[in-house]
């Protein structure tokens, strides 16, 4: 057998270059490239519209790259999501309702004379009761069919009252609603008593429609409240409600609310020491509390200044953070917003500096975020020189074996 003789002589072993070529083809041939656990902090960088234009093929994706400094926490902190008010408006219960299909009136007709139409001697008014139909008329003796449905209680006073002016003596009408059937709402899902609410005349707001539903069965900080109205819908975690009072809208009659049971959670990737989804288990979390949940980064290999949150964001917090210019700019490049009109973006945190301790306290966390903690480059290099060292000492066993023969 022929072997690979070293250049000081013949047979006298193999050289360090020969040793090298042998190691790489054996990890050629095995189609070795080095591991790694998603993308180095200047990849991340360069993905962004700011550096070179990262693509996958037939799709580009186009964000932001944004480092968290006190500002950009700040503008993240205090930007507004969108909520029910901005979507629906905050309606009001100071509206005059109408009567509608399915209500049942109490019709009380008085009269000044003791033999009219409605009083004898003994009484001067009579009690009618009335239920709208389906083609939204009541019937009333002497005045025959009346189109109640889209009217008030004072025009249904007012027109029963010029109907009977020419029939009754001196007549005069009070109108009542003994039930408000077309003024309901439904509540469904994660609460303690799916039920028909009925709204009465003075109006609801959502958290009262709640109440009476039995409020929700989880808590507030993860539990979604959806509306649909009409052909808009929207869903807001109750926590929102709570807190910001211009989101507990009044709820409008055949509105359908479903509530939900979603917990808010993460998902930490990367050089964290627990990686997967993790759920907030509160109202708020922090991207210091985010990263002691995920368990903190691999003091071995990972890369403190490539901390990373990708978001899809709201794009009144998009053009707080970026500017107006800036998000224009991203717009003409072809950055587009997902189904909930939300744009993508990272935002970058570098461990390295002592101030983004405290920085980070004051940004917040959202649902679905990912968080990713990058490995450092010097890993890299690690695993290659321990693969390389693998693959030169399996060459040099390989030709020892040879030599035998």
């Amino acid at each position: 057998m022929i072997g690979i003789e070293d250049v000081s002589g013949p047979r006298k072993g193999l050289s360090v270059f020969a040793r090298i070529l042998m190691a790489g083809a054996a990890l050629t041939l095995s189609g070795c490239v080095v591991p790694n656990d998603g993308p180095l902090t200047q990849e991340v960088l360069s993905a962004g519209a700011g550096g070179k234009a990262y693509e996958i093929p037939q799709t580009k994706l186009v964000f932001d790259v944004v480092s968290i400094d006190q500002r950009v926490a700040n503008s993240v902190s205090a930007g507004t999501r969108q909520g029910f008010a901005s979507t629906f408006g905050l309606g009001g219960g100071g509206s005059t309702p109408v009567i509608g299909v399915g209500d049942r009136l109490e019709v009380t007709i008085f009269e000044a004379g003791p033999d009219g139409l409605f009083s004898t001697s003994e009484r001067k008014s009579t009690s009618i009761p009335v239920v709208v139909q389906p083609d939204g008329h009541g019937q009333i003796p002497y005045v025959g069919s009346v189109r109640f449905a889209g009217m008030t209680i004072d025009s249904a006073r007012s027109t029963i009252v010029d109907a009977l002016k020419a029939k009754a003596v001196e007549p005069d009408v009070i109108v009542a609603m003994a039930d408000n059937a077309s003024r309901t709402v439904s509540v469904q899902g994660a609460v303690n008593r799916a039920s028909i609410v009925p709204l009465g005349l003075n109006g609801l707001h959502l958290s009262e429609v709640l109440a009476m539903a039995g409020g929700a069965s989880k808590p507030p900080y993860d539990t979604y409240v959806s509306l649909k109205r009409g052909g808009r819908s929207r869903s807001v975690l109750l926590q929102t409600i709570i807190d910001n009072p211009r989101d507990d809208i009044y709820v409008k009659p055949d509105d359908q609310i479903f509530v939900s049971f979603d917990p808010q959670t993460f998902s930490a990737l990367g050089q964290t020491e627990k990686s997967g989804k993790i759920p907030f288990n509160a109202a708020k979390l922090s991207l210091v509390e985010a990263a002691a949940l995920a368990g903190g980064g691999n003091v071995a290999t990972a890369d403190p200044k490539g901390y990373f949150v990708f978001r899809y964001e709201d794009e009144s917090v998009y053009r707080s953070v970026v500017g107006d210019d800036r998000f224009r700019d991203l717009i003409s490049r072809g950055m587009a917003p997902d189904g909930e009109g939300r744009y993508p973006i990272v935002y970058r945190l570098d461990l390295g500096a002592t101030q983004s301790y405290m920085v980070a306290q004051n940004f917040p966390v959202r649902n679905k975020d990912v968080i990713y903690l990058s490995r450092h480059v010097a890993t890299d290099l690690a695993k290659f020189l321990s693969i390389i060292s693998s693959g030169s000492s399996a060459a040099y066993n390989i030709t020892r074996t040879a030599r035998t023969f």
